[in-house]
């Protein structure tokens, strides 16, 4: 039986040892701020209250953290409960100031989706630390797999295809424990 606890949201990126030109680099990569600029990919992840995975996705690496929510919290699957129906979307979002946005907060409240956001300027980020540990050890999960720590595929489908199978490893693990 899944929790269905605070869900948490996170992105990491790794990196492309692709060369070449913008063209030559594949599917939804570009160009990494904090990498001098290389091209690369970020994984977006969003978790469940003990670090499964439930919703992953990928983009390039210059697209700000807000743009990959909606689809996120859109890709979550109906999970069955033994008390009650299938839940469609979870109750409550913890997520960090990447996606601190008056649309993202308004777009969650119109689903009935409680959002613990980190507001900019205001609250220091230990508010959203008691439970970002969880997201912090499932990607360090995500990047013990060496084909995802660097990006060998041109196609973003493949490499999302990789993404997901891991992530089908990591509840696998969980559930054979």
């Amino acid at each position: 039986m899944t929790d269905w606890g605070p869900e948490s949201c996170r992105d990491r990126r790794p990196g492309a040892p692709l060369r070449g030109h913008e063209k030559g680099n594949g599917d939804l990569t570009g160009p990494n701020p904090v990498d001098r600029g290389k091209y690369g990919s970020k994984i977006h992840l969003i978790t469940e209250r003990t670090g499964l995975p439930i919703s992953v996705g990928i983009s390039g690496a210059n697209v700000h953290d807000s743009q990959a929510l909606i689809p996120l919290v859109k890709g979550i699957p109906p999970i069955r409960s033994r008390r009650r129906p299938r839940r469609r979307r979870p109750g409550k979002l913890h997520a960090d100031k990447g996606y601190d946005y008056r649309h993202l907060r308004q777009w969650l409240a119109q689903r009935g989706i409680q959002h613990r956001i980190a507001r900019k300027g205001v609250e220091t980020s230990q508010r959203v630390g008691r439970h970002r540990w969880t997201i912090e050890r499932t990607m360090a999960w995500l990047a013990g797999c060496r084909r995802l720590h660097r990006r060998y595929e041109r196609k973003a489908e493949h490499f999302l295809a990789f993404t997901s199978l891991v992530c089908t490893l990591i509840c696998y693990r969980r559930l054979a424990e």
